[in-house]
């Protein structure tokens, strides 16, 4: 069982202090509702089978934990192999004792990307979507004064909590909720992120409404998701899959995305990056050994998905409330 006492201390003289009230029951009945997933019993194997260290960690150009030398041969291979046990890994890199961790995702290059155009310091921040939270960590060490995730993933949250194990007195937390489930944040944080989530939402303008509410006035939304090319009337929506996925059901173009901003409230939508995505950027490893990027396109033309559809092209917008 996760220990959010620390938490809960950090948000008594918050604008975040109503969530003192339903959070613990809330986490306390999602947890419980958690340890009848039958995988939870072997993830919780692999956390308790990491090695006790105490260290120091470098997140100024990734996120690095501790030195090879700080473990000798038989605690490097016991660190290498729980942390395989907790497969698949989607986002990062990391690197823990000098185990590198080569995940699906360069997400270290869609940060680097977006990282200029932020600034983070003294700001308590939402991760919608969160994933294992490679993103909060960096977050984290750009500034950030409280750093909060949700994600209802329970591996995702497990491998969070393998990181966390060596980072303890982190300001961040990682809450195993979707946005909707999560209390009423009403405007508690500075900063909302909102990276690889909209296409998966039935709605986008609710989606957009809900991270509004998030923000205080004057707050920070950062947008990331797949769009498509063409004016402010272009928008797709796939019969079935996209690049092999079930559930995505809205790609607007950049200027449609930036009227729904418009319309939900924010002001100053700009967008600050587009990027389509490579094969090296998303593809399988040894960390993720299932079907990656390089399978959901077409062999006979990259510029396609296996559908049909363009390829895919993600876009970084920033917003005020």
């Amino acid at each position: 069982m996760i220990d959010y006492s620390p938490l809960f201390d950090q948000l008594r003289d918050s604008p975040l202090a109503h969530w003192l009230d339903p959070l613990p029951a809330a986490l306390r009945q999602r947890l419980a509702i958690a340890e009848r997933h039958g995988d939870l019993p072997r993830w919780q194997a692999c956390l308790a089978d990491l090695p006790a260290l105490h260290t120091t960690a470098d997140l100024s150009e990734g996120v690095r934990i501790g030195s090879p030398a700080d473990l000798d041969k038989t605690g490097h291979e016991q660190l290498e192999q729980a942390l395989r046990g907790l497969h698949p890994w989607r986002k990062g890199p990391f690197e823990l004792f000098g185990v590198h961790i080569d995940t699906e995702w360069r997400s270290d290059w869609k940060w680097q990307r977006v990282a200029p155009h932020l600034d983070l310091r003294g700001r308590r921040v939402l991760d919608v979507g969160c994933g294992n939270g490679y993103y909060m960590w960096r977050m984290w060490a750009a500034g950030a004064s409280l750093v909060i995730g949700v994600d209802p993933n329970l591996l995702f949250l497990t491998q969070f909590e393998a990181v966390r194990t060596y980072l303890p007195d982190a300001p961040v937390w990682q809450l195993p909720f979707t946005l909707e489930d999560l209390p009423e944040p009403t405007e508690g944080f500075d900063t909302v992120f909102s990276m690889g989530v909209l296409y998966h939402r039935r709605s986008p303008i609710d989606h957009l409404l809900q991270l509004r509410a998030c923000l205080r006035p004057g707050g920070e939304l950062v947008m990331e998701t797949l769009v498509i090319e063409g004016d402010e009337t272009a928008c797709l929506v796939p019969e079935d899959r996209y690049a092999q996925m079930r559930n995505v059901w809205f790609l607007p173009s950049v200027k449609m995305l930036e009227l729904f901003l418009r319309r939900a409230g924010f002001s100053e939508v700009r967008c600050v990056d587009l990027s389509r995505t490579s094969t090296d950027e998303q593809r399988s490893t040894e960390w993720m050994r299932f079907q990656s990027l390089p399978d959901f396109l077409d062999p006979a033309d990259p510029t396609r998905t296996c559908e049909g559809y363009p390829a895919p092209l993600r876009a970084t917008l920033v917003a005020t409330r």
